[in-house]
């Protein structure tokens, strides 16, 4: 009986050292935050947002017009994709920087200050909330030196969160980690693995979570028929509802449909019959969608929307590049000379862009989320007759940031 006590404790007392020794090796492979060494400086900035909304918005069409599928589902953040180029940006030089504005319509100084304002001007609250968060995670191996005034600019403007890491398992646990956690769990993760010729990860996350200003009625929600791109008929729940914005260009009407608050709107455009979706999209600028969402016309819409859930990933790699710049994939030609330098492994590049994205719209509200990553690597009148718009076919949707107009996410439904 002695000696099965002895054995016992024994027991006891490995599985505790066991523990301790997988505690210590845990917090080993954790990330440090850097920002205890980096405090953002107060900014005082002077600046129009509603100024400067059609670059950003022309930037959100073009990206979107180039990472639509003609096949399925699409949704995607225009404003998370911009946040994390334009932190990689600001490491960016000659050539590469060039290109880089180039695809921006402005120069890395002016959306600096720009997205600056805009970031610090959303607000949230228990029915409306848009969080946006960014980081950078730098491999803790020597291999690169990494430029401080680069960490101070995106702590400045970003105020992201920077973290030097072992990039092995754990790093990657951390990563998706602080992804779920900025996305409110809706973006699980956003990396399946880490390059061992990674050296520099830049992260934007968003969280879009609203409930409508009117919510929908057990009365107002019925079964309906969607047609697909391909001419299905689909049985859907339908959400109908009276709403006070019409919105018309000459190729599509529209509505917009505020979230509790106003400061964000749900807004659909139903392409004409016989003008596909695709045939729609290629239409749009940032002009056109400022002054549609600025010439709103106040009239009874009669709406039916349906309930619907969609998800899409996408590797932007190829878009961007081809969307002018090119120089900032090249291995042997990117400029990153104020982002960091390589001791001992050649030039650094930006070797993937990866952006997830997903949304649900329902009696109560929306909500949605996406991240971006960029891998660095080595070598809201008088009521006149009324209009309906039912999204019974497919359409085009956007969440608008009703004082910016500027479009969060933007997205198509072709098949239920």
């Amino acid at each position: 009986m002695k000696n099965k006590r002895v054995f016992a404790v024994f027991i006891a007392i490995l599985v505790v050292v066991s523990l301790f020794i997988s505690l210590i090796a845990y917090t080993s492979s954790a990330s440090d935050d850097l920002m205890k060494g980096i405090k953002p400086n107060e900014l005082s900035l002077n600046i129009d947002i509603k100024d400067g909304n059609i670059g950003a918005v022309d930037f959100s069409i073009w990206l979107f017009q180039n990472s639509m599928s003609d096949k399925e589902n699409t949704i995607m953040s225009p404003l998370s994709v911009l946040c994390a180029l334009a932190m990689v940006a600001n490491g960016a030089d000659g050539d590469t920087l060039s290109q880089i504005e180039s695809v921006f319509g402005v120069s890395i100084v002016e959306l600096n200050g720009y997205l600056q304002v805009y970031l610090k001007s959303l607000s949230s609250d228990d029915k409306a909330s848009l969080d946006i968060a960014n980081s950078v995670w730098i491999r803790d191996d020597g291999s690169i030196l990494v430029v401080k005034d680069f960490l101070q600019t995106n702590a400045d403007y970003y105020d992201a969160s920077i973290f030097k890491a072992l990039f092995d398992d754990g790093t990657l646990k951390d990563i998706n980690g602080w992804v779920s956690e900025k996305t409110h769990g809706m973006i699980k993760s956003i990396l399946n693995e880490i390059s061992p010729y990674a050296v520099m990860y830049l992260i934007n996350a968003i969280a879009f979570d609203a409930e409508w200003e009117q919510i929908y009625n057990e009365s107002n929600v019925r079964p309906g028929i969607f047609t697909s791109v391909l001419g299905q008929k689909r049985d859907v729940q339908m959400m109908y509802s009276t709403e006070g914005v019409f919105l018309n260009d000459k190729d599509a009407t529209g509505f917009m449909k505020y979230y509790a608050g106003r400061k964000y709107a749900f807004v659909a455009m139903l392409p004409n019959e016989g003008t596909s979706v695709n045939d729609y999209i290629s239409t749009l600028t940032g002009l056109k969608i400022v002054n549609l969402l600025n010439d709103k016309q106040q009239i009874v819409v009669n709406v039916a929307v349906p309930k619907f859930e969609s998800a899409y990933s996408i590797d932007l790699n190829d878009i961007l590049s081809d969307m002018g710049m090119s120089a900032a994939f090249d291995s042997g030609n990117a400029n990153f000379s104020r982002l960091a330098s390589s001791t001992n492994r050649g030039n650094i590049y930006i070797s993937k862009v990866t952006h997830k994205a997903i949304i649900s719209v329902d009696e109560k509200g929306t909500k949605a989320g996406a991240a971006t990553a960029i891998e660095l690597s080595y070598g809201s009148v008088p009521l006149e007759p009324s209009k309906t718009v039912y999204l019974d076919r497919p359409f085009v949707y956007m969440i608008i940031d009703c004082e910016a107009n500027i479009p969060v996410f933007i997205g198509t439904i072709l098949d239920l």
